[in-house]
């Protein structure tokens, strides 16, 4: 008999179900961290591990001794500078000129590169050439460029070591990429994205080791076509976006509600900026728990007065300690570890043997073994004469009861192996 997958709550007697979400929970929700800041490491990741949570960690690399730093790759700037005197901006140099105009020397000169990003990527294409074409206008003139516009390509504020990250990778939590230098990638031409995005990686594989480019976040959220069609090449895993035809997307800017949708999987980010006060950010965690299919992905920056809105280590110990109350019901993991189980739970193929004292359960997946590692959580139902259960792993395990009758929850390698059951 072969069984394909199917949600634990729709299991029929004798038969085998990978469970929805990992120890058979109601939700699941991934901690996640933007920028690198400093506080992040030193202030959260200790309240969040004695709590024993797992986050992820989306970092800068070029601020990291040892990385590849942030450059323009093109023809030199000066060049640029002199040719915007008689040729105005448009689509046949835009991308090269908001490339190259966040390395030009000038104080502040970041400001137009993150300006015009912001409008390209609203639509306003027009205005965006219009602010570069004043950008390069100040450039000529070496104008100083004031802005009091938090700018996170340039951010400075980071201590941390490849040493320190190669220590929270052992704790458990993922760092991942998120740039070279935080740049707008979508106005970004094709060298200057790529190095982005592919010198990162190259430096995060070098010091942490291949499983830590599994995932990755284009900064400011971005959604942009042509940055997904590059980013997707190069990383298994987008905060931003992940095409795949079973998961609804609701990005933090987004006033849509995860009810709204009826996909088997619906990734609901959120961002507890400042103006979002506790209870709402409880009610995220409620919401969540109310449906079977939410996975709630909470994007922090600041913490303790660093970085952008910024929340404070008290906030962090009531929100954290709200959902340690509700453990019980959550699947709480990094964003790589939720999305590699739920990927092995659609790619995984379960058949099964019943008889009177035995069951044998089959386990086949096509996904990389290596990449595709995280355990899942089978859902097996017993006949009702059955006491005890032994598994081929050696472990015992406890007899449930539903209105379908008698279950078990156990854990099996994604990869292909034979699980047998048996009556004790």
């Amino acid at each position: 008999m072969l069984l394909f997958i199917i949600g634990c709550s729709e299991s029929n007697e004798l038969e085998t179900a990978i469970c929805k979400w990992q120890g058979d929970k109601k939700a699941a929700i991934s901690i996640t961290y933007d920028d690198g800041i400093i506080n992040q490491f030193t202030i959260a990741r200790p309240i969040m591990n004695e709590l024993g949570f797992k986050a992820t960690f989306f970092v800068i690399t070029g601020k990291l001794d040892g990385a590849g730093k942030g450059k323009f790759i093109g023809k030199p700037i000066k060049e640029l500078i002199e040719e915007s005197r008689n040729v105005k901006t448009d689509s046949t140099n835009f991308f090269e000129r908001a490339s190259a105009i966040a390395f030009s020397g000038v104080p502040n000169a970041v400001f137009y590169h993150t300006r015009a990003g912001s409008l390209f990527e609203s639509g306003r294409v027009k205005e965006a050439y219009n602010i570069i074409d004043e950008g390069y206008k100040k450039l000529r003139t070496k104008e100083p460029i004031i802005s009091d516009e938090i700018i996170f390509h340039d951010n400075a504020i980071d201590t941390s070591t490849w040493e320190n990250f190669r220590n929270y990778v052992k704790e458990g939590h993922e760092i991942a990429s998120h740039t070279v230098t935080h740049a707008k990638l979508a106005v970004l031409d094709e060298a200057n994205m790529l190095y982005e995005l592919q010198q990162s990686k190259v430096d995060i594989e070098r010091e942490l080791g291949k499983a830590s480019t599994f995932s990755a976040e284009g900064p400011y959220g971005t959604e942009n076509e042509r940055v997904m069609e590059y980013a997707h090449k190069i990383y298994p895993a987008l905060r931003n976006r992940m095409p795949e035809n079973w998961l609804e997307e609701i990005n933090r800017g987004s006033k849509m509600e995860p009810v709204a949708f009826e996909k088997e999987y619906v990734q609901w980010q959120r961002g507890p900026v400042n103006s979002v006060d506790m209870p709402k950010m409880k009610s995220w965690i409620d919401t969540s728990l109310a449906h079977d299919n939410i996975w709630l992905v909470l994007v922090f920056h600041g913490i303790n007065g660093i970085g952008w809105e910024p929340r404070t280590s008290d906030e962090l110990k009531e929100y954290f300690g709200y959902m340690k109350a509700k453990e019980s019901d959550l699947w709480i993991d990094t964003f790589g570890n939720v999305t590699k189980y739920i990927r092995e739970r659609k790619a995984t193929k379960v058949s099964q043997k019943n008889g009177k004292n035995e069951i044998v359960i089959n386990i086949e997946s096509d996904l990389d073994k290596v990449i595709y590692n995280v355990p899942l959580t089978l859902k097996t139902y017993v006949p009702n004469d059955w006491q005890k259960v032994r598994s081929s792993t050696g472990a015992y395990l406890n007899i449930q009861n539903d209105k379908k009758g008698h279950f078990i929850i156990h854990e099996t390698s994604p990869n292909k192996q034979t699980i047998t059951l048996k009556k004790v």
